[in-house]
C-alpha cells in the first residue's frame, strides 16, 4: 500500500511530534512536512502543491489560523485531502470547516483513532468517508 503524504499544520511541538510518531507508526503515512502558523503552511503548500495528499490542520495556530490555511488550500490547484484536528471542534467550527472544503473535523481530546482510521481508509483508496466527525 502507498503512504498517504501528509503535512501538519499544528503550533504546539509536544501534540506535533506525538502525532507524527502516532501516524508513522501505526498508519500508512509519511509526514512530509509540518507548520505551526498560517504562512509558513500556505507558503510551504504553494510551492509544493502536488506533494502530499492529505492536510491535517489545526484552528489555532502561533499565528493566523487554520481556517485561513483551510481557504488558501481550497483554492489551490490540485486535488488532496483536508482534514482539521482540533480542540475547538463545535457544531459551528465543524460547519464552517466543511464549508471550507474540510473532508472531516476531529477533536484532539477524544477522535484520534477515529483520525487514524480515517487515515487508513484513504490511505487505502476508501474516498467515501466524509462527514462530521
Amino acid at each position: 500500500m502507498a503512504k498517504l503524504k501528509t503535512y501538519i499544520v499544528e503550533d504546539s511541538p509536544v501534540i506535533r511530534e506525538n502525532l507524527i510518531a502516532t501516524l508513522e507508526e501505526l498508519g500508512p503515512i509519511e509526514v512530509v512536512g509540518t507548520a505551526e502558523d498560517e504562512s509558513s503552511a500556505v507558503q510551504w503548500m504553494s510551492h509544493n502543491a502536488h506533494s502530499f495528499d492529505l492536510a491535517i490542520v489545526d484552528i489555532f495556530l502561533k499565528q493566523g489560523s487554520g481556517i485561513g490555511v483551510l481557504r488558501a488550500l481550497a483554492a489551490m490547484p490540485g486535488r488532496r485531502t483536508m482534514v482539521v484536528l482540533s480542540n475547538y471542534a463545535t457544531t459551528e467550527m465543524r460547519r464552517k470547516c466543511l464549508e471550507l472544503g474540510a473532508a472531516r473535523v476531529f477533536d484532539k481530546s477524544h477522535e484520534i483513532d477515529d483520525l487514524l482510521d480515517y487515515c487508513c481508509r484513504l490511505a487505502a483508496g476508501d474516498t467515501g468517508a466524509g462527514g462530521l466527525g
